[in-house]
């Protein structure tokens, strides 16, 4: 629903893909399609039924647009009905369309493949980071109220951010150098990086927020990858870390 009513799009990645293209709809029937074609609608979407609820379907959307409510409040309210609900079956073929044409567009597509992929990895690297900032008490919460394990899991939540925001603050820096040079190899390197790194920090260390200590030079710390060795072995794997 959101690439239509919005302008983007939630891309999942499917593992049993076969399976997904088994509940495909078309806008015929499914014996007017040729027998020999690989992947084939198994419904025909009610396409009059979707024209007739249009109103309501879009007073939903704009209710949602203008965060008048929320999607777990319609989805209650919906919810709620009786199945022969007709708004919330045109929503199903909505949803049924939209579905369909976003697995033909995963199968033909290998960019947008790459992309979801891309996408989730980075997803599951920031949990693994925010893992291990939370393990440095053995992974255990030493809290003993609800408000003091939201606190915790907000100065975790902090603690990721400002070294994420550290490394992309330093490879920007860098990126600036390598476009300076016309360096292209290292520019297609750092555009294939992701800020979700760990490996420099000590993670077991004191942590103190002062006013009185002096900022990161930046501009200090990219000055060192304009040394073709320094950059060399910074990008060699397992000989250093860009971020080091």
């Amino acid at each position: 629903m959101s690439l239509f009513a919005y302008g983007y799009s939630f891309a999942p990645r499917y593992k049993t893909l076969q399976k997904k293209t088994a509940s495909l709809v078309g806008f015929e029937l499914p014996s007017q399609y040729p027998a020999d074609m690989l992947i084939r609608p198994s419904n025909k979407v009610n396409v009059d039924l979707i024209i007739s609820e249009w109103p309501n379907i879009q007073r939903i959307m704009a209710s949602l647009a203008q965060k008048d409510t929320t999607q777990a409040t319609v989805v209650r309210k919906l919810s709620s009905y009786a199945r022969q609900n007709n708004t919330k079956k045109a929503l199903w073929e909505l949803d049924n369309i939209l579905r369909t044409i976003y697995i033909l567009d995963f199968i033909d597509d290998v960019e947008l493949r790459q992309s979801v992929q891309k996408a989730l990895n980075r997803g599951e690297a920031y949990h693994r980071f925010r893992r291990a900032v939370s393990f440095i008490n053995g992974g255990k919460f030493k809290v003993q109220t609800e408000t003091e394990q939201q606190v915790w899991n907000d100065c975790a939540r902090l603690i990721a951010n400002a070294v994420i925001y550290y490394n992309t603050a330093l490879l920007s820096k860098v990126y600036e150098q390598k476009v300076a040079a016309g360096d292209l190899d290292a520019i297609a390197f750092i555009q294939g990086m992701s800020p979700v790194a760990w490996q420099h920090v000590n993670m077991f260390g004191s942590f103190e927020f002062s006013d009185d200590e002096q900022g990161i030079d930046l501009e200090a710390l990219a000055a060192r990858y304009a040394d073709s060795v320094f950059w060399s072995n910074a990008t060699q794997p397992g000989q250093g870390d860009l971020f080091d």
